[in-house]
């Protein structure tokens, strides 16, 4: 009957993830890496990787880089911002990166993003926008469409 401490250890786990994925979600303006995230919940750089993906599919710098291009989709949307003040306002350290990994998770650069999403998002409910203008990533956007009928 080893189960149920396995069980009880999966669950504190779990617990731990979460605190890792709400402090990314509070904090991703802040410099955060991977090795200060596992010293918050008491958990090795690589243990932290290996369950964050296992849990959440994706690891916790690629969640992070994903909440940020969020975060610079709306101030972009905005218009009153630079790109450049937004890469740093969102906690990005290098222009090059952010404007790489915004153009992979948007399809378009951040730039050309600003120009034309005022335009297109112009009159909805902000919250209407940030759903509609999500970034989705490769393989979810290559994924087949289920046959629910």
């Amino acid at each position: 009957m080893n189960s149920r401490p396995a069980a009880a250890q999966h669950l504190r786990d779990l617990a731990r993830l979460r605190r890792v994925r709400d402090r990314i979600d509070r904090e991703y303006a802040q410099p955060l890496d991977v090795e200060a995230l596992a010293r918050g919940v008491h958990m090795s750089a690589g243990h932290l990787s290996r369950q964050f993906k296992l849990a959440f599919g994706e690891s916790p710098y690629s969640y992070l880089m994903t909440r940020r291009i969020e975060r610079a989709m709306a101030l972009l949307r905005r218009g009153d911002l630079s790109v450049t003040e937004v890469c740093f306002a969102v906690g990005c350290a290098s222009l090059g990166t952010f404007s790489t990994r915004f153009t992979e998770l948007a399809g378009v650069p951040p730039s050309v993003y600003r120009r034309d999403a005022a335009a297109a998002t112009a009159g909805m409910p902000s919250c209407v926008a940030r759903q509609v203008t999500r970034p989705v990533r490769n393989r979810e956007a290559s994924a087949p469409e289920s046959d629910l009928a």
